[in-house]
């Protein structure tokens, strides 16, 4: 089906093999005459999913300061939604230089100029894994914009649905919001990958770094750093090149709890169990400090 699908789209012969399946999408290799390929296939119901995931890829690209893999098609037939995207061998991530290399460009990618004119927000709604993630401009820069979007468009609009006491913790988190950031920070509009925990970045033979899946945003860069530090840890060397490539303010640890909130409702609502045990911890300890 696949191969026939991308004929039709893009000529030549395709053989394609499949790699595996999500839970909204399958995905496969395919080689033509022109090279590989990684593709995505789902369900026309799913179309925005892919859409949203190729316009993310783009505007990373556009920013010219990391590798992403680049878009050759998206498009829907009346069945089925694709997304075509370079085929990228990864290597292992030990190499000497890949977490500097990778904290240098994610430095330069949050130091760039962000679209939004000082808002923060996006053009579109996207996802969060398998979440739809609201983006609704912010009416407003600066911290009170920041704060409102974090409210709004984040732990709230996440929290809904969510099993007791979850909503009213969350809600005594947004309340709390300000005094996190009491210290001066004032979050500076960044393009972020928004969902930058360690399956969605890799390594080229070369030691370039890459980054991928993304649910991009434009936000407070150390939304996307309290990511990487949920799950792991960020590859030796990074924190000193980022730290040289985009500045880092004191308290951010501070706020680290509250963006690691914002994923762990995310995991809540996909997986629950555990994950709400977390949030509820999590919330405690915001409101707490």
């Amino acid at each position: 089906m696949v191969a026939d699908l991308l004929h039709a789209r893009l000529g030549g012969a395709w053989r394609v093999r499949t790699l595996g399946a999500s839970s909204f999408c399958d995905t496969w290799r395919a080689e033509g005459a022109a090279g590989a390929l990684f593709v995505k296939s789902a369900p026309l119901a799913h179309a925005a999913m892919l859409e949203a995931e190729a316009d993310g890829l783009a505007a990373l690209a556009a920013a010219r300061c990391i590798r992403v893999p680049a878009v050759v098609d998206s498009w829907n037939t009346t069945e089925h939604a694709l997304l075509a995207l370079e085929w990228l061998d990864f290597a292992p991530r030990d190499s000497a230089d890949f977490g500097a290399r990778f904290g240098q460009a994610l430095g330069a990618l949050h130091r760039a100029r962000a679209p939004g004119e000082g808002r923060f927000g996006w053009h579109r709604d996207n996802w969060l894994g398998g979440t739809p993630q609201r983006n609704r401009w912010s009416a407003r820069g600066g911290l009170d914009g920041w704060l409102a979007f974090v409210a709004h468009e984040r732990l709230l609009a996440l929290v809904v649905g969510l099993p007791a006491p979850l909503p009213a913790a969350v809600q005594r988190v947004v309340q709390a919001l300000p005094r996190r950031f009491d210290d001066g920070h004032r979050p500076r509009p960044a393009l972020i990958h928004g969902d930058l925990w360690r399956g969605n970045w890799g390594c080229l033979a070369s030691g370039e770094p890459v980054i991928f899946d993304p649910a991009v945003s434009v936000s407070d860069a150390e939304a996307e750093l309290a990511m990487m530090e949920l799950f792991g840890t960020p590859p030796a060397g990074f924190w000193p090149a980022y730290r040289e490539a985009a500045p880092l303010h004191a308290g951010y640890a501070r706020r680290r709890p509250v963006y690691q909130l914002v994923h762990l409702l995310n995991h809540a609502r996909l997986f629950g169990g555990g994950y709400v045990h977390q949030a509820i911890a999590l919330c405690d300890e915001v409101t707490r400090a």
